[in-house]
């Protein structure tokens, strides 16, 4: 006789996990939360290499969030290690101030400067746009075109293979322009890393009597030998449709790690590039771990096409992307026994906190019904 369960829970990630340990300890239902990778945490996952580094798995995960709800949830499962995520960009053979604010204009002129003369500067600068439609509109309209051929076009497209005119205003738009000192690549009032790991916090969140997790599992293996009487997916939502409206377009990346004999390799967590290498950035995430070493290990960031073999790591914010989503999203409404949550479920881009918020909303309505 196949095994029963209240719900089969499609990914080990935050969304999926959340709703998980939520459905478990606060309403008692079982599930069973299945992961085609070999580990728990998706995306977020931590480990420490062979210098012992602990290092992210799938690119630097920055928490960070406005959320007092948030971070009460997440603090029963971990303790926080405070930090300010900075991050410098490699142009023009010299480290800069990013995101732009006054360093990085007193960088550019060659002498020290005022939040006067940068404001008056930038408004001689911009292009005038009333309402930005695109990536290059928003970016052009606050700095104007030097910053933005600098810092912008040339990382936008080898991130995204489109050109920042053909991509929506929010992906270039979520970066702030300052004109004070402030060089902090994020302002949320709570910025911290999990203290022991993300796949700490995570193993913790899974551990509980009526959580079953099954790694290298596909969800259509399971489906075919359990039965359970709702679904949680947060996979790709053209996947789970058999890719009926189409394949969705996707960004995948490589990561490539390397130790090096020295304390640390470059003078922020993070490095952008530009306009120099085939790499988008360069992670050190000692940085912000706070780890002790003689050794340290980076992370090179390659963006690559989506296909066979790859992982699906970006849905790619545009136009053409999201009314071709919408075909999915309408079949999705339909469903009665089927929740579809999460950034690969709901093909948008989401900051960790923002899931976590999505998944624990998803349960007061799981709840409800």
């Amino acid at each position: 006789m196949a095994e029963s369960y209240d719900y089969l829970i499609v990914g080990a990630g935050f969304a999926g996990s959340v709703l998980a340990e939520r459905l478990a300890e606060g309403s008692g239902k079982r599930c069973l939360v299945v992961d085609r990778r070999d580990h728990i945490a998706g995306n977020a996952h931590d480990r420490t290499d062979q210098a012992g580094i602990l290092i992210h798995a799938y690119g630097p995960h920055y928490f960070r969030t406005n959320s007092d709800k948030v971070v009460a949830y997440l603090s029963r499962f971990t303790d926080w290690h405070p930090v300010d995520y900075q991050v410098l960009v490699w142009t023009n053979g010299k480290y800069w101030q990013f995101p732009i604010n006054l360093n990085t204009f007193e960088q550019y002129l060659g002498r020290p400067s005022t939040t006067e003369e940068m404001e008056a500067t930038l408004a001689r600068w911009r292009v005038p746009v009333n309402h930005p439609k695109n990536s290059e509109e928003v970016v052009v309209s606050q700095v104007g075109r030097e910053f933005y051929e600098m810092f912008f076009r040339n990382y936008t497209r080898k991130q995204w293979r489109r050109d920042p005119s053909e991509l929506d205003a929010s992906v270039c738009g979520r970066i702030p322009v300052r004109t004070n000192r402030d060089n902090r690549f994020v302002t949320e009032k709570f910025q911290a890393l999990p203290r022991d790991g993300y796949t700490a916090m995570f193993r913790r969140m899974l551990d509980h009597p009526r959580i079953e997790v099954r790694l290298k599992t596909d969800y259509r293996e399971a489906k075919g030998q359990v039965k359970y009487r709702h679904l949680i997916y947060t996979g790709m939502i053209d996947e789970y449709y058999d890719f009926a409206e189409g394949r969705l377009p996707y960004r995948s990346m490589r990561f490539e790690p390397e130790t090096i004999p020295k304390e640390f390799f470059q003078p922020a967590m993070q490095v952008n590039y530009p306009n120099d290498f085939d790499y988008t950035r360069v992670v050190e995430i000692k940085h912000a771990t706070g780890q002790k070493s003689p050794v340290t290990t980076i992370v090179r960031e390659y963006p690559e096409d989506f296909g066979p073999g790859k992982e699906a790591y970006y849905p790619i914010p545009a136009d053409d992307t999201k009314m071709q989503y919408a075909k999915y999203a309408e079949r999705a409404e339909q469903e009665r026994r089927v929740t579809f949550v999460g950034r690969l479920a709901t093909y948008r881009y989401y900051n960790m906190d923002q899931v976590v918020a999505m998944a624990l909303t998803e349960y007061e309505k799981l709840k409800e019904r």
